[in-house]
């Protein structure tokens, strides 16, 4: 079989930054490029918003009251804890859900990370909100948490203050997210190839590069 182009087109990962399988799916997301990278073969990335909580309050609740009542008792959710944390741990990043006391509203992250696109920083920064929630305990509902996450990852002064200013991408955000569970995203990670959806949730490395070598090859024979 003749070798696959290098230029493999647009990636794109629908997301949510409360979503552990998320972080989860960006490791192994990570490991699967670079094995891709190996055989020449790369992709443009793009991260798309999504809210699994659409009608969480601004200011975020409560983890542990939160997680009570969704999961019906607080032993329940931290068995589901344990089960993502070893999940984590295969996919070599460490949970430190011992240090996350709120659930927050995700739209100010999903405008960070919007936002980041304009400077190239985009996986950056996703990969640093991830980090500040998952293992650190950071409320990622703060703008100024945000920002400083923001500019750890290489944002721009001028984009971060945009950003601080309180709406910039936020009705892109918002539109981005209904459209996308419009359309019957209803799970993330969920991963597109120049728009096409190829599959969710947070598969192995290996798997996913071949999900991923695949679809190329099957969107190229369909365009030549």
């Amino acid at each position: 079989m003749s070798p696959i182009p290098a230029t493999a087109g647009r990636l794109q990962i629908v997301s949510d930054a409360i979503c552990p399988w998320c972080w989860i799916g960006k490791a192994n997301l990570d490991a699967a490029l670079e094995i891709l990278a190996a055989e020449g073969l790369t992709f443009e990335l793009g991260w798309l918003p999504f809210q699994l909580n659409p009608e969480m309050p601004e200011g975020g609740v409560d983890r542990r009251t939160y997680r009570t009542e969704k999961f019906g008792s607080w032993e329940r959710s931290q068995q589901l804890d344990a089960q993502v944390a070893e999940a984590g741990r295969v996919a070599g990043v460490a949970f430190r859900h011992d240090l996350m006391a709120r659930t927050p509203n995700t739209v100010e992250a999903h405008r960070l990370i919007r936002l980041a696109g304009e400077d190239g920083v985009q996986h950056a920064t996703m990969d640093r909100v991830f980090r500040a929630y998952f293992q650190e305990g950071q409320d990622i509902g703060e703008r100024g948490v945000l920002a400083a996450l923001g500019a750890e990852a290489g944002m721009a002064a001028a984009t971060l203050a945009a950003f601080a200013a309180g709406q910039a991408a936020r009705a892109e955000v918002v539109e981005e997210s209904r459209a996308l569970a419009q359309a019957g995203i209803n799970g993330v990670p969920s991963f597109l190839l120049d728009r096409h959806l190829l599959f969710s949730g947070a598969m192995p490395a290996d798997r996913m590069a071949d999900g991923f070598r695949r679809a190329v090859a099957i969107l190229r024979d369909r365009a030549a």
